[in-house]
């Protein structure tokens, strides 16, 4: 896609309300051509596949067919960028939706836009960034692996023998969703995330990733202790720094600080996590736009421990993952579905 080009959108809701002030955001932005408006999956289906567009907006609820029929019927037939626009009261299904294959997310408050939608204009034309970073439309889809192993491996409560901080951002829930899909069993570690979310989005979040596999998983409140074989997410616009006292490992769930320039802060995080467990602190950064995480990978590269980023050839955004690895910090560079299986490799070993 030339950078001059207009993206080509088709806009798909069941609001002729919010179809309009979507397609005015768009069309002003200067950036982006609604070549196409939709109100239900059915009419969207038949408009992509006659008109190509180069990303969809989809809302999930809509008579005849609804977003999910309608994204699994589309990433079988022809894969496209999608970005559902979602109402707070549907954070359970947007996460459906990312595992059916859309590509990001925007939270709109109420189920017809605001007359004066700034906050929906931010976000709309930041997603219509990443989709010009994307290689091509395909991305959008990953492939998706199993690990073979499965052992099965029952921790007692103890403190991880290693900590996993795992910084992410545009495109990051969907990665999340797989690593912790294919991690098959429970190992002697501790992971902590810092995934760029709406602070009403990353509860739901934490529970959908709680039953991807086993792993424990929830949102982090301050003062939660960390063990073997579970995971704490921090809660959006919140960071989340790792203590040790003794053997015991906890989170302190804290404000933002004026140095912080991403909330919440991988940098931060990944800090605390490289002066916590040193030589057994692994940093995993995923998909994500800016450089969130480089300075935390630096932390735990010095203190000895290990860096491992998502490659291009599956990373959504590759600022994150890419910013690392310039700087000469990464010791992997990996593709998302062997993530999974070299942590299970490295801490089974």
């Amino acid at each position: 896609m030339e950078e001059k080009q207009k993206i080509r959108v088709l806009v798909v809701d069941d609001s002729a309300y919010n179809r309009r002030n979507i397609a005015e955001i768009l069309a002003q932005s200067g950036e982006a051509e609604v070549i196409g408006k939709a109100m239900d999956g059915e009419e969207a289906l038949r408009q992509t596949l006659a008109l190509k567009p180069d990303v969809i907006t989809l809302d999930l609820e809509m008579p005849r067919m609804d977003g999910f029929t309608f994204l699994r019927i589309l990433m079988a037939k022809q894969p496209t960028p999608v970005i559902v626009v979602s109402s707070y009261s549907q954070r359970d299904n947007v996460f459906k939706a990312l595992e059916l294959g859309a590509l990001e997310f925007i939270a709109k408050p109420e189920r017809q836009l605001a007359a004066d939608p700034s906050e929906l204009r931010h976000e709309l034309l930041q997603k219509l960034q990443i989709v010009r970073l994307l290689h091509r439309g395909l991305s959008a889809q990953r492939p998706s692996r199993t690990t073979t192993r499965n052992l099965a491996l029952v921790l007692p409560e103890v403190p991880p023998r290693w900590l996993i901080g795992i910084a992410s951002s545009t495109g990051g829930p969907s990665a999340l969703l797989e690593i912790f899909g294919n991690l098959q069993e429970r190992l002697p570690a501790g992971i902590v995330v810092a995934q760029h979310m709406p602070d009403k989005f990353t509860r739901t979040f934490a529970e959908r990733l709680d039953k991807r596999g086993p792993f424990r998983v929830a949102e982090a409140q301050h003062g939660d202790a960390l063990v073997a074989g579970s995971a704490l997410v921090c809660p959006g616009r919140q960071c989340m720094e790792v203590t040790v006292n003794g053997q015991e490992l906890r989170v302190r769930v804290l404000p933002p600080a004026p140095g912080d320039r991403y909330v919440p802060s991988a940098d931060r995080l990944l800090r605390s996590v490289a002066e916590a467990y040193g030589r057994r602190a692994v940093a995993v950064i995923l998909t994500g736009m800016g450089d969130d995480g480089l300075a935390g990978a630096r932390a735990i590269h010095e203190a000895g421990g290990l860096v491992v980023v998502e490659s291009p050839e599956t990373a959504v955004v590759n600022g994150m993952p890419g910013a690392v690895h310039r700087a000469g910090l990464a010791h992997h560079v990996l593709p998302l579905p062997d993530i999974a299986n070299f942590l299970l490799e490295l801490m089974g070993s």
